[in-house]
């Protein structure tokens, strides 16, 4: 597990694009590190300005924002550790938000430390490691 690299989950790209006290918190967890979204984080994140009907302005700072990051996409082995994690998770009883679950199976796929304000979303997923300021 590398500590150098991290996924980003959708509510702290939230949280940096709006500023304040949340995205102060997790700055300690984000310096010096490299910064990575998934597919499924950059679709959310699209969504939300859709939903919310966002003018061209703030459209073009969440494309500004984006180039900040390396985008993880889909591939095979992602795919494998989706159903593995899906399929665990069933197992032991535990639900889990396909969205959640994509952006976990990046993080294992990759070996990658993923950071969020939604750490119950990913407690108890095999090879996931979890960093929060919750």
């Amino acid at each position: 597990m590398s500590d150098d690299k991290s996924i980003l989950d959708t509510n702290i790209v939230s949280y940096l694009m709006k500023g304040g006290r949340l995205a102060e918190m997790y700055e300690p967890f984000l310096e010096g590190r490299l910064l990575a979204i998934t597919f499924i984080t950059v679709g959310e994140l699209y969504f939300g300005a859709e939903k919310a009907s966002w003018g061209e302005k703030r459209r073009k700072r969440l494309e500004a924002t984006l180039r900040n990051f390396v985008i993880i996409p889909y591939d095979n082995e992602v795919a494998r550790c989706y159903g593995q994690l899906v399929a665990e998770r069933e197992k032991d009883g535990r639900s889990i938000s396909p969205n959640d679950a994509w952006i976990a199976a990046c993080a294992v796929r990759h070996a990658m430390v993923l950071v969020t304000h939604n750490a119950k979303h990913f407690e108890g997923i095999s090879g996931l490691k979890v960093v929060t300021a919750s």
